[in-house]
């Protein structure tokens, strides 16, 4: 049975760390260029000052998937909680199987608890997941461009 939960990021680092390696093979951005070398100590920061948010999907203990955002008043408009995705995955095996539901009900009930007024997603363009997105109710409102000025 797959459960859907909100859990301390401090506390649950050590049990994500082995799915970063995959999650950036099949995610991650010119990775030909940036290794995968995490600021742990910042998201722990952010945890403890009560910034981060942590959803996790569980199957017998183990994690398979994942939510991990930041809450923050918006830089343009203060008045405004704001909740921000950093990173989101979800095993291969287990998509497709409403386990995105699952994980994204768990986080939206823990941003209105929190007061958060607005909630921004992104989808990585050679694995979009905006069909999920929109069937969830969330619409498109912006796109990022990228150019690779190193080396």
């Amino acid at each position: 049975m797959i459960t859907a939960q909100i859990e301390s990021l401090t506390e649950a680092l050590d049990d994500l760390k082995p799915h970063f390696p995959a999650h950036w093979e099949e995610l991650g951005l010119f990775r030909d260029k940036m290794p995968l070398d995490p600021q742990y100590q910042i998201y722990l920061q952010r945890d403890a000052l009560g910034e981060a948010v942590l959803a996790t999907l569980r199957e017998d203990g183990a994690i398979v998937g994942y939510w991990v955002g930041f809450v923050a008043p918006g830089l343009h408009y203060r008045q405004t909680l704001t909740a921000t995705m950093d990173i989101c995955y979800i095993l291969p095996r287990l998509r497709g199987m409403q386990n995105g539901v699952l994980l994204f009900d768990a986080v939206k009930k823990e941003l209105q608890r929190r007061g958060v007024k607005l909630w921004w997603n992104g989808s990585k363009n050679h694995k979009p997941i905006e069909v999920f997105f929109e069937a969830y109710g969330l619409e498109r409102q912006e796109a990022y461009y990228a150019l690779w000025l190193g080396d």
